[in-house]
């Protein structure tokens, strides 16, 4: 009689589950694509800031290049999701990655030709940032098509070490390379990084929408599916506590003078401290696929979050302060992981392209609005105050989701309601 197969170690156990990636061939083409890629767009980003402060010499000019992003994030997120719902999915990846791919190319010439227009690069950044919002949303609605639901929390944590591994490898690369070989050398090897996902992208089979659908997909259907649908709502508040109680990122340069006595490469530190225990919780969620009370734990996450930057505001030595900010990186990470699973299981296919169009809208404004609600307080009191307000706000508007939505609590990943 055959033996029973032996459960893998617990220290195997612990670290990101590799079954999406082994067992599903597409999927791995779009994982791989999107890896590379990630990598090349930070080191476009951190080239771009470079040749705007070299034109202008203006922190100000800088820091207009996010503006310009922002705008067409949060307009062609919303568009884009709703075309999502529309046509095939794979055809908009398609076009969005060619779309980008030609923008890093266009950069690359502008800075071998030397043009030095400030206004060029701006624009540059707006049509960028409109073909990632454009995209994004088809991309990440296919998801549930190439892998089974039991591996989407998997398949999201394995996304989200894409997405760091391109926060943390992409600018020190784009930094190296940038003073090596100029900026042209970053757009260059961000060109050619898009070959990975345009790959992938065309080795798909068809993606349209299931579902019935009347007519056109429309935004305000997508918004008006959320309003209805508390389960999915109560997510996507607890992620906007997060960003705009939680998140001091404006408040970094201050602190590193008036916490650590510390300068620019102190604001580099507590910066990448986020990014690095994202990663980390990345690296080591095995354990995700075995959790089914998602809601509870998107709560535990987000309360996680907002009590480590609270104790980062209120502690004032900076390797206990990196280390505060990289878990509360990490349990964002969890929630990440959680959040997007919620949303790709329990909303229908129809509908997913519209409810990332939304997230995205919420990932590029929650932080802008963090940073507005963290200086104000600032401003009004100080640096250490607007933080550890601002983390235990926090977790008091995840005691209020609770109480309001105690279903949340309860919500099963194996019977999911939107």
């Amino acid at each position: 009689m055959p033996s029973a197969p032996q459960e893998a170690p617990w220290y195997r156990r612990a670290f990101a589950d590799l079954s999406p990636l082994r067992e599903h061939p597409d999927y791995r083409r779009v994982w791989s694509g999107q890896a590379v890629s990630s990598v090349g767009q930070q080191m476009t980003a951190v080239a771009v800031s470079v040749q705007v402060y070299d034109l202008t010499g203006s922190a100000f000019a800088t820091g207009l290049v996010g503006l310009f992003s922002l705008v067409p994030l949060v307009a062609f997120g919303l568009y884009g999701g709703a075309v999502a719902d529309t046509v095939d999915r794979r055809k908009l990846g398609l076009i969005g990655s060619a779309g980008l791919a030609a923008v890093s190319a266009l950069l690359a010439a502008q800075a071998m030709a030397g043009l030095g227009m400030v206004a060029v690069l701006y624009a540059a950044v707006a049509v960028q940032a409109g073909f990632f919002a454009l995209s994004s949303p088809a991309r990440s609605a296919m998801i549930p098509r190439l892998v089974p639901a039991h591996q989407l929390p998997a398949a999201n944590a394995l996304n989200t070490v894409s997405m760091n591994l391109g926060l943390t490898v992409g600018p020190m690369l784009g930094g190296v390379l940038i003073g090596a070989f100029g900026a042209q050398s970053a757009y260059l090897v961000d060109t050619v990084a898009f070959t990975g996902t345009l790959y992938a992208m065309w080795r798909l089979p068809a993606m349209r929408p299931q579902g019935d659908r009347k007519g056109r997909a429309s935004v305000l259907d997508g918004l008006r599916f959320l309003r209805e649908q508390p389960n999915l709502r109560t997510s996507f508040l607890a992620d906007l506590a997060a960003m705009i109680f939680g998140m001091p990122r404006a408040l970094f340069p201050a602190i590193a003078v008036t916490f650590y006595a510390g300068d620019a490469r102190t604001v580099g530190l507590l910066v990448s401290a986020p990014a690095v225990g994202a990663l980390i919780g990345a690296l080591f969620s095995g354990w995700v696929g075995r959790i089914h009370r998602q809601g509870i734990a998107i709560l535990a996450a987000v309360s996680a979050w907002g009590l480590a930057i609270a104790a980062f505001g209120a502690l004032h030595n900076l390797w206990l302060g990196l280390l505060l900010l990289a878990v509360a990186g990490c349990a964002d990470t969890v929630s990440m992981i959680f959040r997007n699973t919620m949303m790709q299981v329990a909303a229908p296919d129809e509908m997913r392209g519209r409810l990332q169009g939304i997230f995205i809208v919420v990932v590029a404004g929650g932080p802008r609005l963090g940073d507005f609600e963290s200086g104000a307080v600032a401003a009004l009191t100080n640096p250490a105050t607007s933080v550890i307000t601002g983390g235990l706000a926090c977790v008091a508007c995840v005691l209020l989701l609770a109480a309001r939505r105690p279903a949340f609590l309860t919500y099963d990943a194996r019977h999911p309601t939107p």
